[in-house]
């Protein structure tokens, strides 16, 4: 199972147990862990919705932001042919490497379909 749930602008990736018989999530894109479960999917939405709500209080009576913050860089480990590859053709297109990770990131996002589809052959 790959999808997300959707609460809030805030985001829970799903899984689901097969021993336990249970679904199971936790919140994405935020600092600390919130986690949930249900025995339905209709229990798992509940139950995920809950769990914001619980972390946006929490948060609120702590004084806390409760958005994970996103600094803007990462780093990123690839092969050396790859990143030789990557630099050589930025350094083709007068572009920096960092330029050219952006687009490249920007054109995967805006082709999630095609995306998808590759890496679910290269899994």
């Amino acid at each position: 199972m790959n999808d997300l749930l959707k609460y809030k602008d805030y985001f829970a990736s799903v899984e689901y147990h097969a021993e336990d018989e249970i679904f199971y999530g936790k919140v994405l894109a935020i600092t600390d862990l919130v986690s949930f479960e249900g025995a339905s999917v209709k229990e798992l939405k509940k139950a995920f919705k809950e769990a914001v709500e619980d972390y946006l209080e929490a948060c609120q009576q702590l004084g806390k932001e409760p958005d994970k913050t996103y600094k803007g860089s990462f780093n990123v480990r690839i092969p050396a042919e790859l990143h030789k590859e990557a630099a050589l053709f930025a350094a083709n297109k007068k572009v920096s490497l960092n330029d050219f990770i952006k687009s490249a990131i920007d054109f995967a996002l805006s082709n999630k379909v095609a995306l998808n589809k590759r890496m679910a052959t290269n899994s």
